[in-house]
């Protein structure tokens, strides 16, 4: 069977990236092609994603001189980690022809037997603001066959709106898997059935990432992942590092986090990202798939949750595999950091959820 599967693979961050990879990659294991349908629209391009994250900004964007002086500092540094992720991206990912908007798409969709929405919160708003339909197949001929895998609405609730528009377009998906409990429960709400199941990166083995991953630093450090602009997180990991005698690394695609807590690494490539992570003394981190990975490389970890409506994502993870007590609660707990965690346990779980994650995308292809 041949698989076309869209997803945000090209937004610039490391889950992205890895989601899509390992979505292929375990497609490929159960003995089908994959390729990633390689949809970037226009307005979220690493080239024009500043000039469509400004319109939102008005405090930015009403004012000539500030959006000169925003643009000139942002779109050098999308510009400088986009190129590096869409180097990365050709080299890992079977991709198709690029597709730069929805209508391209229903024009000239690619063959396959299967479509299916893939992981990540593509099921949320694009950088515009505006939910894509392409992101519900709706360019997919009505004779194929639909499915989702790990799909994501990025937060906990939707609108009146938002439920009129997912309920018209998933309603002839074949089957649906969501990687959120909550979103079990959102679906639910507008008469639609789906099943919980994995990030697709949990879906393979830490041993099966090896290849991936780079050589193991020389020096034991703190290494913090932070994707949200929470002051409180770097001051955080910076004492956790302090009171623990070691440096406290700091990896991002966003450069602007040079100023931060940390000796930055800048946009390392994905080998030397898992290497880090692989390797950490303890990771901080608000990222779900900074989470996913300390979690499956079992190493110790402390969650600060971000403080906007994503933490569903954060949380289910935790939840699904008993470590909610890694949430932070108390920013001067620095004893969380050194608080073991029973990885013997959560393996367990991870492997009963694998092969019940793994059962659902086998049938839903096949059946």
């Amino acid at each position: 069977m041949k698989v076309a599967v869209i997803t945000r693979h090209a937004v610039t961050n490391y889950g992205s990236l890895l989601q899509a990879l390992a979505t292929q990659n375990v497609i490929s294991n159960l003995g089908h092609e994959s390729v990633i349908i390689d949809y970037v629209r226009n307005d979220e391009h690493y080239r024009n994603i500043e000039k469509t994250i400004l319109k939102s900004k008005p405090s930015w964007n009403s004012n000539p001189i500030k959006k000169f002086c925003y643009l000139a500092f942002r779109e050098t540094e999308s510009i400088s980690a986009g190129k590096k992720f869409e180097n990365q991206r050709k080299k890992l990912l079977n991709l198709t022809r690029t597709f730069s908007d929805f209508e391209q798409l229903c024009e000239n969709p690619p063959e396959a037997d299967v479509y299916m929405t893939g992981s990540d919160q593509v099921w949320g708003p694009v950088g515009s603001g505006i939910l894509d339909e392409a992101y519900c197949l709706s360019f997919a001929d009505k004779s194929k066959k639909k499915i989702s895998y790990a799909a994501s609405f990025g937060k906990s609730e939707l609108t009146e709106e938002n439920k009129d528009f997912f309920k018209s377009r998933l309603s002839d998906y074949h089957r649906i898997a969501v990687r959120e409990d909550s979103a079990v429960k959102m679906l639910d709400s507008i008469g639609i059935d789906s099943t919980q199941v994995l990030d697709p990166t949990l879906l393979i083995e830490r041993e099966q990432w090896s290849e991936y991953i780079g050589e193991k630093p020389n020096k034991k450090y703190v290494l913090v992942y932070q994707l949200h602009n929470d002051p409180t997180l770097g001051k955080y990991a910076e004492q956790v590092a302090k009171k623990k005698g070691l440096p406290l690394i700091r990896v991002s695609a966003s450069f602007h986090q040079i100023t931060r807590e940390g000796r930055f690494v800048y946009a390392p490539s994905v080998q030397k990202f898992l290497s880090y992570v692989k390797y950490a003394d303890c990771m901080i981190t608000d990222s779900f798939h900074g989470t996913a990975f300390a979690i499956n490389f079992n190493v110790p970890f402390v969650e600060i949750l971000p403080n906007n409506n994503t933490q569903s994502r954060n949380q289910s993870i935790l939840k699904l595999t008993g470590l909610t007590d890694r949430i932070l609660s108390d920013n001067t707990d620095y004893s969380l950091s050194d608080k073991p965690i029973d990885y013997e346990r959560v393996n367990l779980i991870l492997k009963k959820e694998r092969e019940k994650s793994l059962s659902v995308l086998k049938s839903m292809i096949e059946d």
